[in-house]
């Protein structure tokens, strides 16, 4: 992969809270996976964005370099990969993503 590839992927995942790598937009996804994962984070009320990579093989090769999962969507939460809902329904349930994205989103703190 090239650097200037991965320096955008991780600048948008930097860039964003929860990042969803998939098939299709929010309003237009263009797989089942992809609608599934959208429908997930729209329940919980947390702002995220969806990447379509579905055309863009360089960068979904990338991605699959960069987090050792072949397939879309592909969840990104506070600049950690997560996999999908596949991992994170089992998540919800045992509390653990609640965690996760309220620290993701703590207000942040001014230092003293």
């Amino acid at each position: 992969m090239n650097a200037e590839l991965k320096s955008a992927i991780e600048r948008e995942i930097r860039d964003n809270k929860i990042l969803v790598y998939g098939k299709g937009t929010k309003g237009a996804p263009r797989c089942g996976f992809t609608l599934e994962t959208i429908q997930f984070f729209d329940q919980l009320g947390f702002p995220f964005e969806v990447v379509d990579v579905l055309a863009d093989t360089d960068k979904r090769a990338a991605l699959t370099e960069m987090t050792a999962w072949p397939t879309l969507p592909k969840v990104f939460i506070g600049g950690t990969f997560y996999g999908d809902t596949d991992v994170l329904g089992p998540m919800l349930e045992s509390g653990e993503l609640g965690s996760v994205l309220e620290k993701t989103f703590a207000p942040v703190k001014p230092a003293s």
